[in-house]
């Protein structure tokens, strides 16, 4: 991972204002966020496998068959939730579109589901989970610090956080979103991305790693996709699993 240290930025960038759109674009950007968890998982199976398979993988590797309480933050429609051993936890989808909860709440009528936003205190209890996930949602959130602190507030200490992050701010990943997300946007919708994803994906790869550190976390394990050098701007996502520094 880059090392937050060596990063030459200050927490006073947060909370950060979305550039303003129209109203079209705006009906535009929840269409397409829609519309892109529905035909992501289908239309990108290799980095999908990569953005799923290793927080689950994360727990399956250490939850050493022990029961854990699980909250999923920014849910979605829910892709995530088949990739899980449910058997030893119990688990949370946690999603700001109340349209969404709604969904969700259908599909998996066995699981908890809470509509809320993490950039605001939560209904949960201090301490109350102990994992975490959080997957393509950090780099949304206009307040990021805001959002660490009440993930480090209702998550025990010995509690873990597993995330995956796009690249954003890198070269491939921006060479990869000309050819994929941007093409299909102009295509359904006939009007330029650019507005669109500058006001969704408001924070880069290197503002999120800085932001963990200042707020005391510290990465236990890390993976770039889809090369294993640990270069960020030639790379896709990168995983890591994190804790809390200790004091």
């Amino acid at each position: 991972m880059i090392r937050g240290k060596s990063l030459k930025f200050s927490l006073d960038r947060w909370p950060k204002k979305s550039p303003p759109l129209s109203e079209a674009q705006e009906r535009a950007r929840e269409g397409w966020m829609k519309y892109w968890h529905e035909v992501l998982p289908n239309r990108f199976g290799v980095i999908e496998q990569f953005n799923h398979g290793f927080p689950a993988q994360m727990h399956l590797k250490n939850s050493r068959n022990q029961k854990v309480r699980t909250l999923e933050v920014g849910a979605g429609l829910g892709e995530h939730v088949s990739w899980e051993n449910l058997k030893n936890q119990e688990y949370y989808l946690f999603e700001y579109r109340k349209d969404w909860c709604d969904f969700l709440r259908q599909k998996y009528p066995h699981l908890n589901v809470v509509h809320g936003d993490i950039q605001k205190k939560t209904p949960f209890e201090d301490h109350f989970f102990d994992r975490i996930i959080a997957i393509h949602v950090l780099e949304h959130l206009p307040d990021l610090p805001r959002a660490l602190d009440e993930v480090a507030r209702i998550l025990r200490p010995e509690g873990v956080l597993d995330i995956v992050l796009p690249c954003e701010g890198g070269w491939a990943y921006e060479l990869a979103r000309k050819l994929s997300s941007e093409r299909m946007f102009k295509k359904k919708f006939k009007m330029e991305y650019r507005p669109i994803i500058k006001s969704e994906h408001v924070n880069t790869l290197p503002e999120i790693l800085f932001a963990l550190r200042e707020k005391g976390w510290q990465v236990e394990r890390s993976k770039y996709f889809p090369l294993k050098i640990p270069l960020w701007s030639f790379n896709l996502c990168l995983g890591g699993r994190l804790k809390r520094n200790k004091g």
